[in-house]
């Protein structure tokens, strides 16, 4: 490379980290537009939109009835933010809590009234109209036509005029398509229930021999009078055509909110803020900002010029990481960080595996121009196959798991491929950019010889017992906890729900006095942990604890009056559900398990030994199980970053192992005969010894540095994951290569004849 294009190289990505970083911090307008305050954030680091709505109707609704609905409004609701949340507050109400938003009128105008649908005939069975075109005159004078009802919808309802009603629709999707011209034509694709089916053949064929419209009529008002043109009998049929993609896709969330099997009216709407508040934003940022900066002196000091090109890679990486995530319109979480973290820690394990194989060709008595490129050659097949391994978990959460866990997938995954553009490509031109520049001698670089091998087997018995014994201890102290507390973790109310008690002040308080001044009186009077909100433009602050008794209510009520002077009147209890339904769980379960499958039959291809597989998907299990007791023992509260923890984890323990296992296959192709097996394992874990206590050690003290620094929710997201970390690094060294070996010797490969 000549020294002018190397002065380019380095010009070019000078500036395009200058000119990214100005976006994050100013935008592209004076506006603000692109910059990281304009990225969407989630309930629990910006607040958004809370809806409650009370079920109408004689008595309580059945317990399945208000589950199901909750969970198709849980669907509904994720058109609006991938983190939105529905849960149940007392017996007949529903709550929604909408992130990343502000404006409630425009939520409820564009989510409909969760109200009644009918599907009602246009004639009665003695030919009598049910419904007919009125005409009326609107305030300026103009005509207007549409269909009124000729029978109120109970008289509709007895003489068998309502032929399906909202519960009979499956699914209704607005869709593109064809009319008889070949035009593209907007349309609406309705899809029935079993039961649904059946109506809706017999209504259609009624329709059809009579040449009626079939009338569908929603919240007091007729949405749509469809002509029928044939009689369908698989469930489906499809309104066409629509006069626009707004107006088909309007019908079909009219349809699908119909489809509630609870009727409910609104309630009242607020702008809630943040859970965590701006305290805990402002600590997490800087938490985050000084831990980049200690991993960044860490990868001069320890690899200097390498080191460098690292350092002005992952600050790029970081800028890029803050635009993208405005490009792609995401909400962030406390669960979308755990994401970043984790591929802030696989950037820097990218370049800490091709720093050590670059010193491993120096140290062979190669020169450092041939040893850059080698190095990177060599490292190649990890990085892709660690980074895959997760990218495939990541995707696999997005399209299976529920809501809040896309959030997590969708930052991962864009962190992965952004970290290993960067790993892969900048670092490596700004390398090549500083040799052309002059800085050729070796001493920049390093070298490594290659040191006698560890012999981590010969302790494998001792590693394998040490790691049972902890699993078995986490087993036992769940046992425990379940016979102390009914519980065996200490999971808070997004697993179990519990008591939102809303307090009106006499006046204002924001949310940190409130966590200053009230929670530790809350505290003290229920014995329980205490999440926060305050409602805008008001002097109401609702505190969330866990399921309260009476006695309790009553004593937080008089403590609220005697140390804060409220009156009783202006204190208000809700029972509330867990945010973390056992449908979430369910499908989390699930779409983790098909992650593992798919990483599993992954290793397999790329390995071709499912000895592999088999052994990273156990070292996997191993760091959760680990993770779990160390919750038990630690009382650590289980939460909704639980799920993000667990996962980063997983994602985390499966990139070590890979490591290690592609320097194993690689050394298994050059292996003579003489050469045994279990010195080519521990060769190999000795060889990537640097790179796991080196990218650990970097990956801790990100982590660390918000342990230190973050709120107690933060806290208790951060320590396990410190723990995480530590086993992760733990296993892949002590464990996987051990376990695999074992395999290899209990189930050897066949041997051609």
């Amino acid at each position: 490379m000549k020294k002018s294009k190397a002065i380019v190289i380095l010009l070019c990505a000078v500036l395009l980290l200058a000119g990214i970083t100005y976006v994050d911090l100013y935008g592209f307008d004076g506006a603000g537009s692109g910059s990281a305050s304009d990225i969407k954030l989630g309930l629990d680091l910006a607040g958004g939109v809370s809806i409650t709505y009370q079920a109408v109707g004689d008595g309580t609704p059945s317990v399945t009835d208000m589950q199901d609905t909750i969970n198709k409004l849980q669907k509904r609701v994720e058109n609006y933010s991938t983190e939105a949340i529905v849960y149940q507050e007392g017996l007949d109400r529903i709550n929604i809590e909408i992130p990343g938003v502000s404006d409630a009128n425009a939520i409820l105008q564009e989510l409909g009234k969760p109200g009644a649908l009918y599907f009602i005939a246009q004639t009665d069975a003695d030919g009598n109209q049910n419904y007919s075109v009125q005409t009326t005159t609107d305030a300026d004078g103009n005509l207007r036509s549409g269909y009124a009802l000729n029978k109120t919808i109970d008289e509709l309802i007895a003489d068998g005029s309502v032929v399906l009603v909202g519960t009979d629709v499956k699914d209704a999707r607005a869709v593109t398509t064809r009319d008889n011209m070949q035009n593209s034509v907007f349309a609406v694709d309705l899809t029935m229930t079993e039961e649904g089916t059946a109506k809706f053949a017999d209504a259609t064929r009624n329709a059809y021999q009579k040449g009626e419209t079939l009338a569908i009529y929603y919240d007091g008002a007729f949405v749509s009078v469809p002509s029928v043109n044939g009689v369908f009998t698989d469930g489906n049929a499809q309104i066409t055509p629509m006069e626009s993609a707004e107006a088909a896709e309007a019908l079909a969330s009219t349809i699908r909110i119909g489809g509630l099997k609870v009727e409910l009216e609104e309630l009242h709407s607020k702008v809630v803020g943040a859970q965590l508040g701006v305290e805990a934003i402002d600590t997490s940022l800087k938490a985050g900002a000084i831990g980049l900066g200690i991993v960044i002196l860490f990868m001069i000091i320890v690899y200097t010029v390498s080191g460098f090109a690292a350092a002005l890679a992952l600050c790029l990486y970081v800028a890029m990481i803050v635009l993208l995530l405005n490009g792609f319109d995401m909400t962030l979480t406390l669960s979308g960080v755990a994401g970043i973290i984790l591929s802030i820690g696989m950037a820097v394990d990218a370049n800490v595996i091709i720093f050590a194989r670059i010193r491993e060709e120096i140290g062979a008595g190669k020169s450092v121009q041939s040893a850059i490129k080698t190095g990177y050659d060599k490292a190649l097949s990890a990085i892709v196959d660690g980074n895959i391994t997760t990218l495939i978990a990541a995707a696999v959460l997005f399209f299976l798991a529920p809501g809040t866990i896309k959030g997590f997938a969708e930052t991962l995954a864009l962190g992965i491929v952004l970290s290993m553009f960067t790993a892969l490509v900048v670092t490596k031109f700004i390398m090549n950019a500083l040799y052309a520049l002059g800085i050729k001698d070796a001493k920049w670089y390093g070298a490594s010889k290659d040191r006698k091998p560890i012999n981590f087997l010969s302790k494998k018995a001792i590693f394998f017992g040490l790691s049972i014994a902890v699993i078995v201890a986490g087993f036992v102290m769940m046992g425990v906890n379940k016979a102390q507390t009914g519980d065996m973790l200490n999971y808070s109310l997004e697993f179990k729900g519990g008591t939102a008690t809303t307090v009106t002040f006499n006046q204002s308080m924001t949310l940190e006095e409130a966590t200053r001044d009230v929670v530790p009186v809350i505290e003290q009077v229920t014995g329980s942990a205490v999440q926060v909100q305050n409602v805008q433009e008001s002097n109401e602050i609702i505190f969330k604890t866990n399921s309260l008794t009476v006695d309790q209510r009553e004593a937080l009520n008089e403590a609220l009056m005697e140390n804060f002077g409220v009156a009783e009147t202006m204190i208000t209890s809700e029972t509330i559900s867990s945010t973390i339904s056992d449908e979430m769980k369910s499908d989390t379960v699930i779409a983790v398990v098909v992650a593992i499958v798919f990483m599993l039959l992954y290793i397999r291809i790329r390995f071709k030994d499912l000895r592999f597989g088999v052994s990273s998907i156990a070292a996997l299990v191993h760091d959760v199980l680990v993770v779990l007791a160390f919750y038990a023992a630690a009382r650590v509260s289980v939460g909704n970053t639980f799920i993000a923890c667990m996962l980063t984890i997983v994602g985390y323990s499966i990139n070590a192992t890979i490591v290690i296992f592609d320097r194993v296959r690689e050394n298994m192709a050059v292996m003579s005969r003489k050469d045994d097996l279990q010195e080519v394992v521990n060769r190999s874990i000795t060889q990537t010894l640097t790179r796991s206590i080196f990218t650990s050690l970097t990956t801790f003290i990100m982590v660390a540095c918000l342990y230190v620094l973050g709120v107690t929710s933060i806290r208790d997201f951060a320590l396990p994951l410190m723990v995480g970390i530590v086993c992760g690094a733990y296993s892949s060294v002590c464990i996987t290569g051990a376990l695999w070996y074992v395999l290899r010797k209990k189930f050897p490969p066949k041997t051609a004849a």
